[in-house]
C-alpha cells in the first residue's frame, strides 16, 4: 500500500503554476506594502516603511507588484483561450455546480457528527472553486481601481471625480478583504489543515500523492484509474492529467 500511495497524479501543469507563482508573490508584496500605505500614521507602518527607505520606494514596491499581479492575470486569460485550442480539450470543472451546495451541507453534516460520509470531491471542491472566483472578482475591484487612482488623468477624462475617491475606498477594502480570505481561509486548507501540515506543494510540483487524492478528490481519482491500463496502475509513473 505505501508504493501504491507514492504514485504521483499531476494536477497542475507548467502554465498553472507559473500563473499561480507569480500571483501569490506579487499578493504577498503589496499586502506588506499597502498594509503600511494604509495604516500609515501608525508606528509599525511607518517602521516599515522606513525599512524600504521611505515612502517612495515602498510605492514603487508596490506598484511593480501590481504590475505583475496584472501580468499574472492576463496570463491566465490567455492560457484559458489557447490552451482548449492547441489541445483541443476544454473543461468546465472549476464552474459552480448544484453538486458544490450539496457538498457544503454535507461537509457541515460531516464536521457537527451528524453523518460518517464526508463529502466526494471532483477534480475541484467548493472551496477551491470559491478561492478560484473570488480572485476574479478580487482583479476586477482591485487592478479597476488600482488603475483608476494611478492614471487620475485619463480617468477623469471619462469619469467624475468622485469616482476616483469611490476606487480608493474599494481599492482599501477589498485588500483587507482578500488579506484576511488568503491568510485563514485559503492558507489553512491548503497548508496549516491536519492533511497538508505543515504545508502542500502541489503549487512547486504540480503533484499529488494516491493517499492525498483519495482523501482530497476520490471521484478523479477513481475517473483517473478507469483511463489508466492495470500495467500503468502499478507502476510508479507519473500521470498526466
Amino acid at each position: 500500500m505505501a508504493k501504491k500511495n507514492q504514485k504521483a497524479f499531476q494536477r497542475f501543469n507548467i502554465h498553472q503554476r507559473i500563473q499561480h507563482i507569480m500571483m501569490f508573490t506579487s499578493f504577498i508584496v503589496l499586502a506588506g506594502t499597502g498594509l503600511p500605505i494604509k495604516y500609515y500614521a501608525s508606528g509599525w507602518a511607518k517602521t516599515v516603511t522606513a525599512m524600504f527607505g521611505g515612502f517612495d520606494n515602498m510605492f514603487t514596491v508596490h506598484l511593480g507588484a501590481a504590475i505583475l499581479m496584472l501580468a499574472s492575470s492576463v496570463y491566465h486569460l490567455l492560457y484559458l483561450i489557447v490552451y482548449p485550442i492547441v489541445t483541443k480539450k476544454v473543461s468546465w470543472a472549476a464552474l459552480p455546480s448544484p453538486k458544490d451546495v450539496k457538498d457544503v451541507f454535507q461537509n457541515i453534516r460531516y464536521f457537527l457528527g451528524l453523518t460518517n460520509t464526508p463529502p466526494k470531491f471532483d477534480r475541484y471542491s467548493y472551496k477551491e472553486k470559491f478561492d478560484y472566483w473570488a480572485v476574479f472578482w478580487g482583479m476586477v475591484i482591485m487592478g479597476g481601481s488600482g488603475l483608476m487612482m494611478w492614471f487620475p488623468q485619463i480617468t477623469t477624462q471619462f469619469l467624475p471625480r468622485w469616482i476616483i475617491d469611490c476606487a480608493r475606498y474599494a481599492h482599501s477594502d477589498e485588500a483587507m478583504l482578500a488579506i484576511l480570505a488568503i491568510f485563514i481561509w485559503h492558507f489553512y486548507n491548503v497548508h496549516f489543515s491536519p492533511t497538508f501540515f505543515p504545508g502542500s506543494l502541489v503549487w512547486f510540483n504540480g503533484k499529488l500523492n494516491r493517499k492525498l487524492m483519495e482523501h482530497e478528490h476520490p471521484l478523479e481519482l477513481e475517473r483517473l484509474e478507469k483511463e489508466v491500463s492495470t500495467d500503468d496502475t502499478s507502476s510508479n509513473k507519473s500521470i498526466n492529467v
